[in-house]
């Protein structure tokens, strides 16, 4: 049979840490690794969007486009991929046209070469000027299905979506299986259907929250899927992919030999080791992410979803109710017309659940999201919801039927406006950064305005001091 190599997208710089350690990695613990890194020959590194831009300027005082322009400049031969959720960018509201735009722009610009772009709700709507910005400026758009199970979600609903995304000029179409719910027979199936009914390269994604990712990857791999997601061993497995030494050493020598090095790999690894005994020092890698869940299978919540709820619950003082509140999530999430369970529906409705349970009564409050839900403002819900929940949570409301960008105009000067008031910013780019994070964005730009101001201060002094020496 002719060989044709399984293609690898490493999460190392971005998932990996996203799903086992809150997002903490920093950029000095990226760059020792970074040349073996792009000698390597993944098909990409995904190493910034998802949760990463807010994580830096909220947590690590690091400005995420300067990360991005570190990167670029260490990763000269791989392509480097990042995660975008549509028209919320990297946010938890829908953004004006202009501001996707320029963002995926600016990205661009700036390093990006694959943009993975997903709705939470599945609204084709909600990525189309994503996608259209993305062949504007000459990225590969990858465009992903959020893969979820509900009595609407079955093979062709996925396959129609896939000819959907086709059509809009993809060039890559992900399955992204943010909870591990996708199952190894499935996968196989899925990969298949979509391989027969779509022209473009087949991406899938998936985390071992449920201890089946690798399986889930093997028989995609034997339905012929093109590429695949994994991360170097040290942060590898539980909430994270699948390890990517254990993948390239199953498939070595077969026809799908990925065509990486184990030698090479283990350096690259060695250098993550240390950088995960670090976070588990700080307490901030807590070794539970390893733990295979099979609630997951159960309630199909997210890893990160779960930990949410137990948080809510905890705050509340009724941890006791945990149970009752994941049994909890799908009834509400069948209310709410089977939404996928990913940022930011997976909150909206872990949060409602929650409110369930620990009122005693169904729905007496409903969060301001979940009636942002119901209205339609994230776009349209995969299935018919419950109209009583709906007239319970937002009364005579008109319900949104049209995309709903359509209803936000042009913000973009509004927010360079902003930013020049508040005597902020040097570049489009924070501009950016204050759009979808106002408040952190500015913090952070004071924080780092300051220091530059310092540093301007230091080579002014330095430069006075070489003039009084030279005379």
């Amino acid at each position: 049979m002719e060989k044709k190599p399984l293609f690898i997208t490493d999460t190392i710089l971005r998932d990996a840490h996203q799903s086992q350690a809150a997002t903490r990695m920093r950029i000095e613990d990226m760059i020792p690794a970074l040349e073996t890194l792009d000698n390597m020959g993944y098909w990409s590194l995904e190493c910034w969007g998802g949760a990463t831009f807010d994580s830096c300027m909220r947590y690590l005082g690091e400005d995420p486009w300067e990360r991005l322009r570190t990167l670029k400049k260490h990763l000269k031969k791989t392509k480097l991929q990042m995660l975008f959720r549509g028209q919320n960018i990297l946010g938890y509201k829908h953004y004006g046209d202009d501001v996707v735009e320029k963002f995926v722009a600016k990205s661009i610009e700036n390093g990006i070469d694959v943009i993975r772009i997903f709705d939470a709700l599945n609204d084709p709507r909600n990525l189309e000027t994503a996608v259209n910005a993305c062949k504007k400026y000459g990225g590969i758009c990858e465009t992903a299905i959020s893969y979820t199970v509900s009595p609407v979600h079955n093979e062709d609903y996925f396959v129609k979506l896939a000819k959907t995304f086709e059509e809009m000029g993809a060039d890559v179409i992900c399955v992204k299986d943010m909870a591990n719910l996708l199952l190894p027979y499935e996968a196989y199936s899925l990969v298949k259907k979509l391989k027969e009914n779509v022209s473009l390269p087949i991406h899938l994604h998936t985390h071992n929250t449920t201890g089946t990712g690798d399986m889930t990857y093997l028989k995609a791999c034997e339905a012929g899927v093109d590429i695949i997601d994994t991360a170097l061993s040290p942060m590898a497995n539980g909430t994270s992919q699948p390890s990517t030494e254990a993948i390239v050493a199953t498939l070595k020598g077969g026809e799908r030999d990925t065509g990486l090095d184990l030698e090479q790999l283990s350096v690259a690894a060695a250098h993550f080791r240390k950088v995960a005994d670090k976070l588990k020092a700080e307490g901030i890698l807590d070794p539970k992410v390893l733990n295979v869940d099979g609630k997951t299978l159960m309630y199909q919540v997210p890893g990160g979803m779960l930990s949410n709820l137990l948080s809510q619950l905890k705050q509340a003082g009724k941890e006791d109710k945990y149970y009752e509140a994941l049994a909890e999530v799908p009834r509400v999430r069948e209310d709410f017309g089977y939404p996928p369970l990913v940022t930011p529906t997976s909150q909206i409705v872990g949060s409602q659940a929650v409110l369930n349970v620990i009122t005693g009564e169904r729905y007496k409050m409903v969060t301001k999201e979940s009636k942002a839900l119901l209205r339609g403002e994230y776009g349209a819900l995969p299935a018919p919801v419950n109209e009583e929940v709906r007239k319970k949570a937002i009364g005579e409301d008109k319900v949104i039927t049209c995309r709903p960008a359509d209803l936000i105009g042009d913000e973009l000067p509004k927010y360079t406006k902003e930013l020049k008031e508040k005597g902020l910013g040097e570049n489009e780019e924070d501009v950016l950064s204050y759009a979808l994070f106002p408040q952190v964005a500015e913090k952070f730009l004071k924080e780092r305005d300051k220091k530059g101001d310092e540093k301007a201060d230091e080579n002014l002094v330095r430069e006075l001091i070489v003039e009084d020496i030279s005379e």
